[in-house]
C-alpha cells in the first residue's frame, strides 16, 4: 500500500526537473566595468583605470572593434596624497573622428574658439535628452565626460549617446550601466 503514495511523487518529482531544465542559465554579466591599474611615467603615480564597453546602434563605417567605450581615470585613496579617490579623466571613446565644432567662450579675451563636441545623451530611457559640448582628445576621436555628467551617467541603468562621426553622419551608442559603487567609491564622484 506504500507505493501508491509514492507513485503520486514521482509526477510530481518529474514537474519540478522539467521546471529546473526549462530555467535559463544566467550568463556571465558582460557589462561590467574592467579595472586595471596604470602608471603615469611622468609624474611617477599610479592610478586605476575603469572601462566599460558599450554597443553601436548606428555607427560609423569606419569604426574601431571593441567600441565605444566609457574609460574613467582616478588615483585610489591608498595612492592619493588626500586619502580618498581622486577622479582624473572620463572619456567616450568612440574609435573615429567625430564631427569637431568651435564654440565662443563665455568671456572673450582676444579671438579664441573652443574646439568642442556635440553631444546629447539620455539615462533610463528618460524623454528628456540632455544636450552638451564636450572637448574632443587629441586624436578627435573620443571626448572627455565632464564630472557632472559622470555622476549622472553613472547612476542611470541604461545611456543611449548619439554624436556625429566627421562625415556628419549620427553615431548611437548605448551603455548597460553595472553597479557604480566602484567607481564612485575609487575616484569619490558620487552623486547626490
Amino acid at each position: 500500500m506504500k507505493t501508491k503514495p509514492l507513485l503520486l511523487l514521482v509526477p510530481l518529482a518529474w514537474a519540478s526537473f522539467a521546471v529546473a531544465e526549462s530555467a535559463p542559465q544566467q550568463p556571465v554579466s558582460a557589462n561590467a566595468w574592467r579595472q586595471s591599474q596604470r602608471t603615469n611615467a611622468a609624474d611617477a603615480y599610479s592610478y586605476s583605470r575603469f572601462t566599460l564597453l558599450g554597443k553601436f546602434l548606428t555607427s560609423s563605417r569606419d569604426a574601431v572593434p571593441n567600441r565605444p567605450a566609457f574609460v574613467v581615470d582616478c588615483i585610489p585613496a591608498e595612492e592619493s596624497p588626500r586619502s580618498r579617490g581622486t577622479f582624473l579623466a572620463g572619456n567616450l571613446i568612440v574609435g573615429t573622428p567625430l564631427e569637431i565644432i568651435y564654440v565662443e567662450p563665455e568671456e572673450i579675451r582676444g579671438i579664441s574658439y573652443f574646439p568642442k563636441v556635440a553631444v546629447r545623451y539620455r539615462t533610463d530611457n528618460s524623454a528628456r535628452e540632455e544636450e552638451q559640448q564636450w572637448s574632443p582628445t587629441s586624436d578627435n576621436t573620443s571626448a572627455s565626460i565632464p564630472k557632472h555628467s559622470l555622476k549622472e551617467i553613472l547612476r542611470a541603468r541604461t545611456v543611449a549617446i548619439t554624436a556625429k562621426d566627421e562625415q556628419g553622419r549620427q553615431v548611437a551608442m548605448q551603455f548597460d550601466m553595472p553597479d557604480p559603487s566602484l567607481v564612485e567609491q575609487s575616484c569619490n564622484v558620487k552623486g547626490h
